[in-house]
């Protein structure tokens, strides 16, 4: 029994570091660029050894696209206690763009490369996009416990969550490729980016709010 669970130990480890080799890769040379040779290198097994855990960069990339999405949405469900449907959903706005400043490598393949989704589309057994789908269930949800308490009652409820997000990704795009920090830096050398991107969502909902 205690050769199998160290085994399995080893198997769940190697998978991890195989993402972890594969994440970095993906970010540094390019999805095209990057081959399950190199990816096996990185993590100093052979190129045979790592087709017993993935059977191409695709899938690679797919269980990458799955994690990083379990880990946006585990985070989203410990601010479901906060009473307050408004002060929530600006919560799940600070919870999402900590995520995309801690987690830049998921942020990335997550939300602006393409080849996931192509992927998913591409593959019949992937049968819907479940976890990407319980993220935005979760804003969803935020969103609707708002309207019920008379918040943003003349926007359809998809609209406004599509809205919300889009306001979200398009600032944390921005801090992602510097244009906020050097556009921050020419009007205040001591301003703090990362609250400043959360005031503007709040903002933002706050002005989409009184509509």
């Amino acid at each position: 029994m205690a050769n199998k669970d160290k085994r399995k130990k080893h198997f769940e480890n190697l998978k991890h570091a195989i993402l972890d080799a594969a994440k970095t890769l993906f970010l540094m040379e390019g999805y095209k660029n990057t081959s399950m040779r190199k990816i096996a290198a990185e993590v100093g097994i052979s190129p045979t050894t790592i087709y017993l855990y993935y059977k191409d960069k695709a899938e690679i990339m797919h269980a990458l696209h799955q994690e990083g999405f379990k880990l946006l949405t585990g985070q989203f469900k410990t601010l479901q206690y906060v009473q307050d449907p408004f002060e929530r959903l600006k919560a799940m706005g600070r919870c999402y763009i900590n995520f995309s400043l801690e987690n830049h490598g998921f942020y990335e393949i997550m939300f602006v490369m393409k080849e996931p989704l192509e992927h998913l589309n591409n593959t019949p057994e992937c049968d819907g996009w479940e976890e990407g789908e319980a993220a935005f269930q979760a804003l969803l949800s935020a969103v609707g416990a708002c309207q019920e308490a008379g918040y943003f009652k003349d926007i359809e409820l998809h609209e406004l969550a599509l809205l919300l997000w889009s306001n979200l990704h398009g600032l944390c795009s921005l801090k992602s490729s510097g244009h906020l920090d050097l556009l921050t830096k020419k009007i205040n050398e001591q301003a703090d980016v990362s609250k400043i991107l959360q005031e503007s969502f709040e903002l933002y909902a706050s002005m989409i709010e009184k509509i």
